[in-house]
């Protein structure tokens, strides 16, 4: 029999799938989880968990528009759902339903509302965070409850490390490769024997950002002359910048996210650190540029998810930012993109596996290097060891404000650097994924 590779790939052909697969989904368990009690005839509950207030607000709204839009798509059916390689409306005949929690950026207040979820609306799946110490505790719960959890915004080491969990998948490259991604594109452009300092937001993402990028930017030649830790939610970074300021350094290197990137970078601005220093930024937040401002964000290098200038290499991400653009009267950051992509990238999985049972959508998840999936970002797959998706990383130069087409042209994409290249090794963060069952 011969297998059309591009419908296998695409989900076209969700009747072929592997030998080894077909073995294993024999062997996944008739209940578990809410399933099958959370599939109704015609419709399943998917729950959202953001933060929509506090530090990580900007992000956690983009995250949400970005989860609606999927949504939409995928229970209109229609050419774009199609392009995904789905069939239909909705997914396997069945329209999503959600509801929304705010997470206040809270490791607690995520778990309190995704039980909630869970027992109340017998979600057969939830996603999203803009905390890596949230998206732990939700991957914690997922695995306890068995229920698939999809993280949505997080990049420490940890996630997919030491803490990573079988029911949780992230899409988002870690703390490791955006650093040795980032690294060798920094260290070119502005130089190989740099003096670098560093602010440092003080829980999982910040350390193990630092950790990475402190590294791989010491193989290329730069030296730590401080670091400086600061609490999440800091107002004041006085103290902190005074230090960087008369550190000596060539660089700054600002780790801080959400809110507290725009405060510390405007306030850095103040105490002279960006006229003397230049800045680099290992994870740009979703609207730092537009906070901050073009005129501190121009020649700033970082690393993200995704800028809306791909549309012009994926033909996916063209369709992604139309539609967003359309709905929204703005152009999708990359919050937003984590949540379209990995939306639709579940709905793949379950159509691929012919159910919602979280073992087999597992499974088929774990598989994907060998049918891996067309995306806004080219192809990409799960990595079965620790759930870490393999993935092009974007590194992105801001841009001066005389050199921008428009008022969102903030960045021009300068590489977009292969996954595979950039991957740790499995077992390098302890990651021990634990059983279907």
């Amino acid at each position: 029999m011969t297998i059309d590779r591009r419908k296998l790939i695409l989900g076209g052909a969700a009747g072929l799938m592997l030998p080894d697969l077909r073995a294993a989904f024999a062997q996944s368990p008739a209940q578990i989880g809410t399933f099958p009690g959370g599939v109704g005839a015609d419709s399943v509950f998917i729950g959202l968990n953001m933060p929509l207030t506090g530090v990580f607000s900007g992000d956690g709204s983009d995250l949400k528009l970005g989860y609606e839009l999927a949504i939409a798509q995928i229970n209109a059916g229609g050419e774009i759902a199609a392009a995904w390689g789905l069939k239909g409306k909705g997914v396997l005949g069945r329209q999503i339903r959600h509801k929304i929690a705010d997470t206040e950026g809270k490791p607690n207040v995520a778990v309190q509302a995704a039980t909630q979820f869970i027992q109340r609306d017998k979600a057969i799946m939830f996603q999203g965070s803009v905390s890596s110490a949230e998206a732990i505790a939700l991957e914690e719960l997922a695995s306890r409850d068995k229920v698939l959890y999809m993280v949505g915004i997080a990049g420490s080491n940890d996630v997919t490390g030491k803490n990573c969990q079988r029911y949780g998948f992230r899409s988002q490259q870690n703390a490791y490769m955006a650093a040795k991604a980032l690294a060798p594109v920094v260290a070119k452009a502005l130089g190989k024997k740099l003096k670098a300092a560093f602010l440092v937001p003080d829980y999982t993402y910040g350390q193990t950002v630092y950790e990475s990028f402190s590294k791989f930017s010491k193989e290329q030649g730069w030296t730590q002359v401080l670091k400086e830790t600061v609490p999440l939610g800091t107002a004041d970074y006085s103290s902190a910048l005074l230090n960087i300021a008369n550190s000596g350094a060539d660089v700054f290197v600002n780790i801080c996210f959400g809110s507290d990137a725009v405060a510390s970078t405007k306030q850095a601005e103040q105490f002279g650190v960006l006229s003397s220093m230049k800045l680099v930024v290992p994870n740009l937040s979703s609207f730092q540029d537009k906070e901050v401002g073009p005129e501190l964000m121009q020649g700033v290098y970082g690393s993200c998810d995704f800028w809306w200038t791909l549309q012009d290499r994926f033909p996916l991400a063209k369709t992604f930012v139309e539609a967003f653009l359309a709905r929204n009267a703005y152009r999708p950051r990359w919050g937003a993109h984590i949540a379209y992509m990995q939306t639709y990238l579940w709905a793949l999985s379950v159509e691929r596996a012919g159910g919602f049972n979280p073992v087999d959508i597992i499974k088929v998840m774990e598989g994907s290097k060998a049918q891996p999936y067309e995306t806004t970002i080219g192809r990409v797959y799960f990595r079965a060891e620790d759930h870490q998706m393999v993935r092009p990383i974007p590194i992105l130069r801001g841009k001066a404000p005389s050199a921008m087409k428009g008022p969102e042209d903030f960045y021009e994409v300068v590489d977009l650097v292969d996954g595979e290249t950039v991957m740790n090794p499995p077992d390098l963060f302890g990651c021990k994924l634990g059983p279907y069952s």
